[in-house]
């Protein structure tokens, strides 16, 4: 799931170099935390948090098929 969400991110913001993600196991399922540069933040969660949440949308796809939970945090 790192890499659908490291495709989307760095296709989107104007920094790819500073895209940083980490991936946390727990009770709970999946945590991917999100790290970009300040200014791509906007750009990331996009007007009214619309991109965000249509990243975290695929992401619950992706995750239903692998018959597992993912969150996704935006740091």
């Amino acid at each position: 799931m790192r890499e659908l969400v490291e495709y989307i991110v760095k296709s989107i913001v104007a920094e790819p170099d500073n895209v940083t993600i980490t991936e946390e196991n727990s009770d709970e399922g999946l945590l991917i935390k999100l790290e970009v540069a300040a200014e791509d933040k906007g750009r990331v969660i996009g007007r009214g948090g619309r991109v965000a949440e249509a990243i975290r949308t695929l992401l619950r796809v992706k995750a239903a098929k692998d018959n597992t939970r993912v969150r996704l945090q935006i740091m």
